[in-house]
């Protein structure tokens, strides 16, 4: 299997090991996204901030690098992974490294 740049090796995984329930997945967040109401950029900053809030920082590098291929500024990426600080607390700042890593990279 093609390594997918900046996917997780846990996803990669997942795609390798278990391709049709990954494409049922896949599936279903297309059809997701697809009735969003949000543009884009702000529902990719805000899947950010819910990877933050939810300690799933290995999920970060993909939505970062998404999100500013969308225009999402190194501001943007560090607020919206701020965002959960008031609810679930400095748990959030874990992110930080990750997020701005893959912001700065390439």
């Amino acid at each position: 299997m093609k390594e997918i740049p900046s996917v997780s090796n846990a996803f990669q995984t997942f795609i390798k090991e278990a391709p049709e329930q990954q494409k049922i997945w896949l599936e279903t967040v297309q059809q997701l996204g697809a009735v969003s109401k949000l543009d884009a950029k702000t529902e990719e900053l805000a899947y950010i901030a819910v990877l933050a809030s939810a300690r799933l920082e290995g999920g970060l590098p993909f939505h970062v690098k998404h999100a500013r291929s969308l225009g999402a500024t190194r501001d943007e990426i560090i607020s919206a992974v701020l965002v959960g600080l008031p609810a679930v607390g400095n748990t959030v700042i874990q992110a930080l490294p990750v997020a701005i890593s893959s912001f700065d990279s390439e």
